[in-house]
């Protein structure tokens, strides 16, 4: 096999605001899948993933994770094929799912224990791992069973509904004889949220663009209030929410999309929080890594019968990972927002 060009993107300068094109760069280095050492397994990489988190991790001030290095490949989650191993646990044609990063190989070092895993795509699509059955599944189902906690009879409030996390999280909750309420962007996501889906009601933020106008929309949507909220986006979304909890509503507080611009996200009315005894929790499903077992293995078996249904954006060829990336926190993204490097 001869020697590989492998492209690659890098974070070439910090965003000050919101992040652009010019914050990304694409290189070049090569790879010889021929000069393994021992242990090493080298990944074709075939479809990258593209999350809110990124734009985190590209400031360089305090947060739940080390910054995005300067000068160095994209962080992010990949599945691929093994197309050369000296490692025994790996064989070529091995379908696997890693953090790759933004490239089109990973080469793997026999130290990095647990960073590939094989995936079976015999019944799950390849593409699933890195959505319903990926991370962002295993982020809903987290967020969902230890902090909503929903109990039949409830209704259960999504924001980014359409998203790959969101549309995972209110399928769950239907599961559970919740009633799903969800809150996306355009009326033809809220039809695909309740006509694909399965939720009960779909609120279209674009359509309420002031607190009162979303508050009356959500009340609605939601008559008996709402007992708990899975929070994607934060701002007047969750100000909104807030008004219409119900005492001892549950709020997982996943991400806040509307803040990625790097700018404060005010809190209209904090004082709900106490006067309906609100719980309120934030959490990062990297720190659950217990919980992960089960919760792929409960999205696979969905998934595989026909029961778990979602949807891909799929941007195509490395070079187009920046704007589809910027797309994506601008809600341009329908689903999970993928970029196919084959």
């Amino acid at each position: 096999m001869t020697t590989l060009v492998n492209q690659q993107i890098v974070l070439a300068s910090r965003p000050t605001g919101e992040a652009t094109l010019d914050n990304f760069r694409l290189v070049e280095s090569s790879v010889d899948p021929d000069a393994l050492a021992e242990g090493q397994v080298l990944v074709r990489n075939h479809y990258l993933s593209l999350d809110p988190y990124m734009r985190g991790r590209m400031n360089e001030g305090k947060s739940y994770a080390q910054p995005q290095p300067l000068g160095e490949v994209m962080i992010g989650g990949t599945v691929g094929e093994v197309i050369a191993s000296r490692n025994p646990r790996f064989a070529v044609g091995d379908r696997v799912v890693g953090m790759g990063g933004w490239q089109q190989y990973q080469l793997v070092e026999a130290h990095q224990r647990e960073v590939l895993r094989k995936v079976d795509t015999t019944h799950v699509p390849l593409t699933a791992y890195l959505g319903a059955v990926g991370m962002p599944g295993v982020t809903a189902w987290v967020g969902l069973h230890t902090i909503v906690e929903p109990k039949a009879g409830e209704t259960v409030v999504v924001s980014a509904a359409s998203g790959a996390v969101g549309g995972v999280v209110g399928q769950l909750a239907k599961a559970k004889g919740c009633r799903a309420v969800g809150i996306a962007g355009g009326p033809e996501k809220c039809a695909f949220v309740t006509d694909e889906l399965g939720f009960d009601a779909c609120v279209d933020y674009k359509a309420h663009r002031d607190l009162k106008s979303l508050a009356q929309a959500l009340k609605a949507a939601c008559p008996d209030g709402i007992d708990g909220c899975f929070e994607n986006v934060g701002g007047l979304v969750l100000d909104a929410v807030m008004l219409r909890m119900n005492a001892f509503g549950r709020i997982a507080l996943c991400g806040m999309i509307s803040g990625y611009d790097g700018q404060p996200i005010p809190m209209a009315n904090p004082a709900l929080i106490l006067v309906s005894r609100l719980k309120l929790q934030g959490f990062i499903v990297s720190e659950h890594m217990p919980l992960w077992p089960a919760a792929l293995g409960e999205l696979g078996a969905m998934v595989a019968a026909g029961r778990l249904k979602y949807r891909e954006s799929i941007a195509q060829g490395l070079a187009s990972a920046p704007e589809a990336f910027l797309g994506l926190l601008k809600g341009r993204n329908f689903g999970k927002q993928l970029v196919k490097l084959t």
